[in-house]
């Protein structure tokens, strides 16, 4: 019942940006994720995107690491705060879904070329579904601090070695690990079902944020257990990669991220009448001093007809 309803409220009204094809969702099986992943790991050695995850996973561990010398403790968000990665995560690889997507069409595709997703007509659409997350994001690290402070109060930790004697060796730790990960798994599966393949659609058809929830719901529902699957493979790569002091993670984020631009391929039937893209001018032979500073934003040259 509750799949004919969403086919129902999802066909009427498909609005993509210059198509009116409705979406039709595949059934897929655990071979598609392990291909996803092959071919995201693919991607990553063919566009290397590690030095930009890095650039943003370190000034965040910075910010904790002077709050930590500072005297306030940070430790029992930690994870949660590692945790929420899966949380904001489909909305962070939107550059990456650009490269997949550039690579697969044999476009010219480096690093720097992620940006090239700030000119997506759907951009605003994609802007809006990644603020909801955010939110989403905050309430899990409000709710994750409620339920410390429930459980230990509000005395802080002395120590690292305090802390995981607390959680670890104590009946209010074990309590701790057991409702902080199953309501941290139900804010993960809201995240996941409206997210699942929603920021790669309003990406490559320009679809609305709505319409793109509603895609990746249907796709949720269709395919249930794979789904549950990719959650999961999601949850433990990002707990590998934050093992090392998420040094892992400058892998494993953008892996996840090609790796879901394909998964989108494979839930999700091909277009049969995709939107056409002005094309882009060629490259011009020659720079003049007098463009300064102009070349060094080659992409806005491309704007002008």
């Amino acid at each position: 019942m509750a799949t004919q309803y969403l086919d129902n409220i999802a066909r009427p009204e498909p609005r993509m940006f210059g198509n009116t094809t409705p979406t039709v969702v595949r059934k897929i099986s655990l071979s598609d994720l392990s291909d996803a992943l092959r071919l995201g790991w693919d991607d990553f050695k063919a566009i290397p995107s590690h030095a930009i995850v890095l650039c943003v996973i370190y000034p965040v561990l910075g910010i904790v690491l002077f709050r930590l010398v500072l005297g306030y403790s940070v430790l029992p968000l930690l994870f949660p705060l590692a945790a929420g990665f899966a949380l904001i995560g489909p909305f962070a690889g939107l550059g990456l879904y650009e490269l997949s997507r550039r690579r697969e069409r044999g476009d010219e595709a480096a690093a720097w070329h992620a940006i090239y997703v700030l000119r997506a007509p759907s951009f605003g659409a994609m802007l809006e579904l990644g603020i909801l997350l955010l939110v989403l994001f905050g309430i899990w690290i409000a709710t994750a601090d409620a339920i410390y402070i429930a459980i230990f109060g509000n005395a802080p930790a002395a120590s690292i070695p305090d802390f995981a004697r607390r959680v670890l060796t104590t009946p209010e730790g074990w309590s701790l690990i057991i409702i902080g990960c199953g309501v941290g798994c139900l804010f993960a599966v809201v995240a996941l079902c409206v997210s699942v393949v929603s920021f790669p659609l309003m990406l490559d058809r320009h679809a609305t944020a709505i319409d793109a929830v509603r895609t990746s719901l249907r796709v949720a529902l269709k395919n249930p257990v794979p789904i549950a699957a990719w959650g999961l493979i999601v949850a433990a790569l990002l707990v590998l990669g934050s093992l090392p002091f998420f040094v892992g993670l400058a892998v494993v984020l953008p892996v996840l991220g090609h790796a879901t631009w394909h998964l989108y391929r494979r839930a999700l039937e091909p277009d049969s009448n995709p939107v056409h893209e002005r094309p882009r001018p060629p490259k011009e032979g020659h720079r003049y001093a007098a463009d300064f500073p102009a070349n060094l934003f080659p992409w806005s040259r491309e704007r002008e007809p």
